[in-house]
């Protein structure tokens, strides 16, 4: 056994102390680098580094919530400094600091100024080859002298979101970016006007995807009268919250139980401020309000953990009746009318212009009745339940101490005083009154709202109530009222009797020659504009009340929104469909005239023909061919009368998609319909489909190709986010609707269903989901009878489908790419989300209470529809 010496063992002991000590040394020093970076993470501070562009180094904030750096928003090669969110996927910009003063390279950085402590970003710009010079891009502006080389700030990014610039002994607080929002609201962030200072914190939007640069549109508060939230377009008003009410923005139309268990909203109104502010109980929400680009607010949560993004709780404006002003003054817009106008006039009032109103636009809104007194006179005041109240802007406020009977004869006392309303609902006192024009109101579909006290005069007072007043009602009285009524009530049988007794025997002539005069020639011109037109056949009303049998209720086809069709027999034996226009119908001589001459002058097998008009005094009617199979929506929505199998729904699709692509491209002018539904597609006896109704289109020039209008038509369901938002149309309008229609008539399901168990209000979202989950054939009518032989077919048909629904108009396929889509085995694009699919919230309430149809509420929050104006 060979032994060491102790000479021999120490040059290996040092060698291994020495290993040991570096080793020590190099760990110790890794260990400190690390918590020093961790320490100061989310701080920027005159003795660290800055925030250089060029490392991509970002603060995070101390919970890794949120994240500051340099970012280049969508297609943009600009740099901005921003905050988003760390760990939700996608990059979610909530604030820039540089919107307006972009950098156009990697030059950037962010530091602390040490002379007066400001947080400034400077980029170096070269002057030649071997010069620089720093240039300020953007600058706190804090003027404070807590501040200093020896006492300095820091720049801190809290878990918040919010970005503070405070003293690092003294912790107070010198900036922050919570006074200075750009487009998105976050928890804890007060919108609103510090009274003492004048700062003023309002959204603004950006000016693109591409942009974040101040746009037009601009969400801050109206301070005067009773305070509300106004979304501006420019300096216009563009939309509207209503006044707090005590508990939250009255008709904004979020769910009271959302705003209960969900979020803890407050409002301060006092001497030293008016703000607003909320916050989320669960804090396993991330929560967020934007101002988008095209002017809507839009309300964004987003669970841990979820993998399918954001989810939108509610957004306004969505509907014609959310546009501030759209009845205009004294007028009522109530979006639940289905085939009706929107507007109506508030009791005691009229249209102003009755001619425009009948053709659906309320410029001109409405004024007292004739011969109305209110001053004085015995009037009163007539309750208009639930609705968001009218603009409060001008109003007088009694803060609290005055029930409603306090605040009636308050308002009585005062001719000037229109109507009345609850101020403050949360306590039951308070009192607004309004002493002008009522503006903006508009009934509300949930329990938003609030009751509404007009002022009115005696005998609209007298006509509104339950019973009549002042009536002395004795014995006497009821059996002559009896008497009468009985008298009356025979004398109409009996009248009733002769007249269809002397209509059987043929003698209707005499009637036909006491109505109708010669002024068939006198209106035909009027609509022709003086000369007979080639292509305009006009029917004398005693040829077409012949052929029907005087209008007969058994020959009625159906009856919409704008009059009735009856079928009729002309004395050649050809069968004709006679569309008549009701006397208060909302087409009026301009849509008719639109109808006559555009439908005219067009020829396709997949459009209706029209045979010819008529009008005579107040009459207006249109003479089709007859077609035996009724309308597509007949069909394909009931599925005990559905007898369409694949291969003729697909020929029905190509068909509409020919009849479309003709009125758009091959025909003499350039069509668009405006108004493209399942209701407005006839079928032949062979079951080919034409499209019909062609009141609300427009003809274009060759070379345009869009247009605008503030007066918005369409249907519920089927109009293009772009044209019930902003009025624009184009033929990415017709491309849309479409879309809807191809969906449709795939699954026999309308837009407007709600699926059981679907998180999403509509078909589109729903079929979005399903295809995003590769089971989109789930949804296919179950009358097809699946499995069956065309799966591909109809899952590329369902994909062109969602491709001609996409939000933006750019990125919709024109109508000569979706038959050639149609027609061959083409790879197709990948589709982008479809317009109108905001996922309602997954919140479900244990104690919930019923919904209006018995079923248990399972999702608190207000979602995207379009407007229905017909």
């Amino acid at each position: 056994m060979q032994i060491f010496s102790t000479k021999a063992l120490k040059p290996i002991f040092n060698h291994i102390m020495n290993y040991f000590v570096h080793s020590m040394i190099h760990h110790t020093l890794l260990l400190f680098l690390i918590f020093r970076i961790c320490i100061c993470l989310d701080t920027i501070s005159i003795k660290t580094n800055p925030v250089r562009d060029i490392d991509k180094y970002v603060l995070v904030s101390s919970g890794e919530t949120f994240a500051l750096g340099f970012f280049s928003p969508g297609k943009s090669n600009y740099r901005y400094v921003g905050i988003w969110y760390h760990k939700i996927p996608g990059q979610t910009v909530v604030w820039v600091a540089n919107r307006d003063s972009p950098v156009n390279d990697s030059s950037g950085f962010l530091s602390i100024d040490a002379t007066n402590g400001n947080l400034v970003l400077y980029k170096t710009d070269r002057i030649n080859i071997n010069q620089t010079v720093v240039n300020v891009v953007w600058s706190t502006n804090a003027s404070s002298s807590a501040c200093s080389p020896t006492s300095y700030c820091v720049a801190r990014l809290l878990d918040s979101g919010n970005l503070v610039l405070l003293h690092n002994i003294t912790k107070q607080v010198i900036w922050q970016s919570f006074d200075y929002p750009t487009n998105t609201m976050l928890p804890n962030m007060k919108l609103g006007i510090d009274r003492r200072t004048g700062l003023n914190r309002f959204l603004t939007s950006w000016k693109s995807e591409d942009d974040p640069g101040t746009g037009n549109f601009s969400y801050r508060f109206d301070p005067s009268g009773s305070p509300q939230m106004i979304m501006y377009k420019g300096q216009f008003r563009w939309w509207r919250t209503g006044h707090w009410n005590g508990i939250r923005w009255s008709g904004l139309g979020i769910p009271a139980a959302t705003v209960k268990f969900l979020f803890n909203v407050s409002f301060v109104n006092d001497n030293n401020e008016i703000t607003y502010m909320w916050d989320v109980f669960d804090y396993l929400f991330s929560s967020r309000i934007v101002v988008n680009e095209s002017g809507l607010l839009q309300h964004f949560t987003w669970k841990e953990g979820a993998e399918r993004g954001w989810n939108g709780m509610w957004s306004a404006p969505i509907e014609s009746c959310d546009q501030y002003g759209h009845c205009s003054a004294f007028g009522l817009c109530d979006s639940s009318n289905a085939e009706q106008f929107e507007c109506i006039c508030l009791p005691g009032y009229q249209p102003r212009s009755p001619t425009q109103w009948y053709m659906r636009d309320a410029n001109q809104g409405c004024v007292r009745k004739p011969g109305s007194l209110i001053c004085r006179e015995g009037e009163g005041f007539v309750k208009v339940a639930n609705v968001k109240l009218p603009d409060t802007s001008n109003v007088k406020v009694f803060a609290s101490g005055l029930s409603l009977k306090a605040c009636e004869k308050e308002c009585l006392i005062n001719c000037n005083c229109t109507a009345y309303a609850q101020a403050n609902i949360s306590r039951g006192s308070g009192c607004i009154l309004w002493h002008g024009n009522l503006t903006d109101t508009r009934k509300c579909t949930d329990d938003g709202g609030q009751d509404l006290y007009v002022r009115v005069d005696e005998h609209e007072l007298a006509q509104n109530a339950q019973k009549p007043k002042g009536m002395l009602v004795t014995k006497w009285t009821h059996i002559l009222l009896v008497v009468s009524g009985v008298s009356i009530l025979f004398g109409i049988i009996f009248f009733a009797y002769w007249f269809l007794k002397r209509t059987r025997k043929g003698q209707r002539n005499l009637f036909l020659d006491a109505n109708i005069t010669s002024d068939e020639s006198t209106n035909e011109k009027k609509l022709v504009g003086g000369k007979r037109h080639p292509d305009l056949p006009f029917f004398e009303l005693r040829t077409l009340m012949n052929a029907t049998d005087n209008f007969s209720p058994t020959n009625m086809l159906g009856q919409g929104g704008f009059g009735s069709v009856y079928k009729g027999q002309l004395e050649n034996g050809q069968e004709i469909a006679v569309k008549r226009l009701s006397k208060h119908s909302g087409q009026g001589m301009e849509e008719f005239k639109n109808e006559v001459t555009v439908i005219a002058r067009l020829q396709h097998r997949n459009l209706v023909r029209l045979l010819g008009f008529c009008i005579h005094k107040e009459e207006k009617m249109l003479v089709y061919e007859y077609l035996p199979n009724k309308s597509l929506d007949y069909l394909i929505f009931d599925g005990t009368r559905s007898h369409l199998d694949w291969t003729k729904r697909f020929e029905i699709v190509t068909g509409i998609a020919r009849g479309i692509l003709y009125l758009h491209q091959d025909s003499r002018l350039k069509i668009i319909h405006r108004d493209l539904k399942a209701s407005n597609v006839l079928l032949d006896d062979s079951m080919n489909p034409k499209i019909s109704d062609f009141g609300m289109a427009r003809i274009f020039g060759e070379d345009q190709i869009h247009a605008n209008t503030s007066r918005v038509v369409g249907t519920y369901g089927y109009m293009s986010p772009e044209y019930a938002m902003q009025g624009l149309y184009s033929t990415n309008s017709d491309v849309f609707s479409f879309g809807v229609l191809l969906l449709e008539i795939i699954t026999g399901r309308k837009n407007t269903d709600r699926i059981n168990g679907s998180p999403f209000p509509n078909l589109i979202g729903h079929i979005w989901k399903l295809w995003k989950e590769g089971r989109v054939l789930d949804i296919v009518d179950p009358t097809l009878c699946q499995p069956f032989s065309a799966q591909e077919e109809v899952s590329k048909c369902i994909h062109i489908g969602l491709l001609c629904v996409q939000e933006s108009p750019t990125d919709r396929p024109t109508m000569s790419a979706v038959i050639l889509m149609l027609a061959n085995e083409t790879t197709l694009p990948l589709p982008n989300t479809p317009a109108f699919i905001f996922r309602r919230n997954a919140y479900h309430n244990a104690e919930s209470s019923t919904s209006r149809s018995g079923e248990a509420i399972s999702s608190n929050s207000i979602t995207i529809t379009t407007l229905e104006a017909r």
